[in-house]
């Protein structure tokens, strides 16, 4: 189980990145468009203005379950060890188990 802590930083990561969405779109289309370096820093200021954790990479999936950050799984959104112990005790339909 990963600490409390964690797990509500990211759903605060989560909300800034939600908020400042349209903000930070934007920008990256007009830098993309603009040919003069000048301008690109410029609009490279706007962007950095905003608040770092809204930036979507800054954000990091985690099991739904216990919260952990790493081995997870895109179409359960679960770690892989739960992810193995729901399939072993048949709660995922149209999941194949596998033993070795």
């Amino acid at each position: 189980m990963a600490k409390k802590s964690l797990i509500q930083r990211e759903k605060k990561r989560k909300k800034l990145e939600q908020k400042y969405y349209l903000l930070r779109r934007s920008p990256k289309k007009e830098i993309s468009k603009v040919l003069s370096l000048t301008d690109k820093r410029e609009i490279q200021g706007k962007l950095q203005s905003l608040p770092r954790n809204s930036a979507p990479t800054r954000l990091r999936r985690r099991c739904f379950l216990t919260g952990r950050s790493r081995a997870n799984y895109r179409d359960f959104g679960l770690s892989g060890h739960i992810l193995r112990e729901m399939v072993h005790t048949c709660l995922l339909p149209g999941a194949t188990r596998s033993s070795w």
